[in-house]
């Protein structure tokens, strides 16, 4: 199981996890909700059967002060005493300010019928009088509070994780940056070392034979050190051919392969197509994408290179025959480690896209693969810096 597997399946089982706090935390407030709705409606109830003993002319004195303490009691649940009609008798626990207004307190009796069945006062003379009620304010922002505070913790996971990623990007940029300044470093006395050999080997009378050969992979080898002395630093571009470079890295790779594989560039236009490029580095994407298409073929199959230019972008394909990508994978392929080969780091398409997309301002993906059959990577230039 490589390491992302593990991460992914990491954040399903701390999901997971959140999911079941979630619903713990709304289970528990749930049944807190029900046990002070049943309090206030007993109240309610309570306050009803205090309505009706002062109505009573037979209540006793003490009855009647009790009842008199019962109805100044309630300060939390908003009623509204009705008659037979449904006419407002009295109110209480609404807003003060506004029970002069007939819409407002039309509106809240509206509101109380919705939220619960009126309790129904039976007086001596079978008069009947309605008590409408609705949750208290404290009622109301318990029944919210759970969503409230998983909305404030989903916040803070959401910025934590984005710093966390932020900051876990920056991080792996100072990593990129300082292991390719280091092997520019490491490979430059070396390389120094042999371009003065290859100089007084040429300088013989009898030059080896196979020098020019020599002389090619010395250069390459100066390129490839070049190449990793401008990561970090914001490279050069120029308008160069699309044409040209991409025929010189096929010939290139063409060489040092088997004959058996078989490459094709097609230009769709009748015309060059010049992009802003830094050569060096375009190339050590072209060669990463290159070297990719010949292992997932095992060596053998065609790798098919297209031109396109449409409106204000280029739009680059390459597609092999080989074993092609799971769907599910198609953005995995491009992180930092992640390789289905039992040889290399897994850094080649991770560093393509850092030159493509921070270097050159374009877009590398997987535009489409099948199992068996293929992969097309495609490769997004804009025609202007």
């Amino acid at each position: 199981m490589n390491i992302y597997t593990r991460k992914q399946r990491w954040k399903l089982v701390l999901l997971l996890v959140a999911l079941l706090i979630g619903i713990g935390s709304l289970l528990y407030t749930n049944q807190l909700v029900k046990k002070l709705s049943a309090e206030e409606k007993k109240k309610v109830e309570l306050w009803a059967e205090a309505t009706r003993q002062i109505s009573d002319i037979n209540a006793e004195p003490g009855d009647i002060s009790f009842a008199l303490s019962v109805l100044t009691d309630n300060t939390t649940v908003p009623v509204i005493l009705t008659d037979e009609q449904h006419q407002v008798i009295s109110t209480r626990n609404l807003d003060s300010l506004r029970l002069e207004d007939s819409v407002y307190v039309a509106g809240e009796l509206a509101e109380m019928k919705e939220q619960h069945e009126p309790i129904e006062i039976v007086f001596a003379t079978d008069q009947k009088n309605f008590i409408f009620y609705k949750d208290s304010y404290l009622l109301t922002q318990l029944r919210y509070y759970p969503f409230f505070q998983l909305a404030v913790i989903a916040l803070f996971l959401a910025v934590s994780y984005l710093a966390f990623s932020t900051s876990r990007k920056a991080e792996q940029n100072q990593v990129w940056v300082g292991m390719a300044k280091e092997t520019a470093h490491q490979l430059g006395t070396p390389l120094s070392s042999l371009m003065a050999w290859l100089e007084y080997l040429k300088a013989q009378p009898h030059a080896f034979e196979h020098l020019p050969e020599m002389e090619k992979d010395i250069i390459r080898l100066n390129t490839i050190t070049e190449r990793f002395s401008k990561i970090g630093a914001a490279p050069a571009l120029k308008k160069e051919n699309l044409t040209t470079v991409m025929q010189t890295a096929i010939d290139y790779i063409r060489t040092r392969t088997s004959s058996k594989v078989v490459f094709s560039l097609q230009n769709q236009q009748n015309y060059d197509v010049e992009v802003p490029l830094n050569v060096p580095l375009f190339e050590w994407v072209l060669e990463n994408l290159f070297k990719n298409a010949i292992d997932a073929m095992s060596g053998e199959g065609s790798i098919t290179v297209r031109i396109a230019d449409q409106n204000q972008f280029i739009y680059l394909d390459v597609t092999d025959t080989g074993k092609g990508i799971p769907k599910s994978k198609y953005k995995t392929v491009f992180k930092p480690g992640y390789t289905s080969k039992n040889r290399g780091w897994g850094l080649g398409l991770s560093l393509s896209k850092r030159i493509v997309e921070e270097y050159h301002g374009g877009q590398i993906f997987v535009k489409s693969s099948e199992p068996g059959k293929g992969t097309t990577f495609r490769i997004v230039l804009k025609k202007s810096a």
